[in-house]
């Protein structure tokens, strides 16, 4: 049988989904919330998709599976890098590609192409921010100060430019008015499907080659070993 249909990761926050899409555009999804546990919660839902359930018998073995996207944040690292692997493990299975979507842009402001700014919380007194516009990231994911936060999303509220964010809107050091125009959201597996086929050939040509892996605001820390090297 000629693979038709797509599976789609979004575990880059607690509201975390998996779908499945069809080849007619007929989408089943299932979605859990978890806060720090993704790899345990993450399989009892995607098995269902895979092998169906008494409610839901039209299910996709690997042979009808063609293409695995998968939300690379920002967001939780360790939730990030549990739909990773899993997306990458059903690739692998299924012979297929596995791509990686930043899952800002898998959110309902970002859904019908309007421009939006995406802002988030990156500890210790730092923030970021990204530009979306046409269902393209203008701006990657930048670590930024609280002064810089503000006049981002000064400047974007002074366009009327919508602002959302995965954390509630307390948790930004901004005035009383400016919380108020930040919408909490989430990103979610069938609007990631749909990033993707919103997005231009370039677009998915790029994401295409990237090998996935979460999209980090700050490079990775790597402890180096202090056992001597076995390699001389």
């Amino acid at each position: 049988m000629h693979a038709t249909a797509t599976l789609v990761f979004e575990t880059s926050t607690p509201q975390a989904s998996v779908a499945l899409v069809r080849a007619d555009g007929s989408i089943t999804r299932r979605e859990f919330r978890s806060d720090r546990n993704h790899n345990a919660k993450l399989f009892a839902p995607l098995a269902e998709l895979l092998h169906g359930s008494a409610g839901n018998p039209a299910s996709a073995s690997a042979s009808d599976i063609g293409l695995v996207l998968v939300g690379s944040g920002p967001g939780s690292y360790s939730g990030t890098r549990v739909g990773i692997a899993a997306a990458q493990g059903i690739a692998i299975t299924c012979a297929c590609p596995c791509v990686a979507i930043p899952s800002i842009l898998a959110v309902p402001a970002a859904d019908n192409g309007a421009a939006c700014l995406a802002i988030g919380d990156a500890r210790r007194g730092t923030y970021w921010t990204a530009e979306i516009n046409r269902h393209q990231l203008v701006t990657e994911p930048a670590i930024c100060d609280a002064a810089t936060l503000l006049e981002s999303v000064t400047a974007a509220a002074e366009k009327h430019i919508p602002v959302f964010a995965f954390e509630a809107a307390d948790r930004f050091p901004l005035p009383d008015p400016l919380q108020a125009a930040i919408s909490h959201q989430f990103p979610d597996a069938t609007l990631l499907w749909q990033a993707w086929q919103s997005s231009d050939e370039p677009t998915r040509a790029a994401w295409s080659r990237a090998i996935p892996q979460p999209l980090y605001l700050k490079p990775p820390h790597i402890t180096k070993s202090n056992r001597p090297s076995l390699l001389r």
